[in-house]
């Protein structure tokens, strides 16, 4: 009996560190990701779509330039990633 009530708290604390515990992070850095979003950002959208933050509304939506003169409204929800962000970190690596 206390051998099984061992094994569920064993299989209980790996799923809270290896489901939960990673999930809520991911899930806390998108939310930074979408209150630091500033126009003239360049971002990738979750459907694979690159442009540039053009305007930010209430309703969260944005506009997003994806050529020049082509404006698209998106969800705010619906951007994965700042590419400007990405371009710095991998310029920071030392080749030496």
């Amino acid at each position: 009996m206390a051998a099984t009530i061992i094994l569920f708290a064993i299989m209980a604390a790996a799923f809270w560190f290896l489901i939960v515990r990673p999930q809520r992070k991911r899930m806390v850095e998108h939310q930074t990701l979408l209150r630091r979003l500033e126009v003239g950002d360049e971002i990738l959208s979750s459907s694979g779509i690159y442009g540039t933050v053009q305007a930010i509304h209430d309703d969260d939506t944005i506009e997003l330039e994806v050529a020049d003169g082509v404006i698209i409204t998106i969800a705010k929800g619906a951007i994965a990633q700042r590419t400007d962000d990405a371009d710095d970190v991998a310029g920071d690596t030392d080749t030496t």
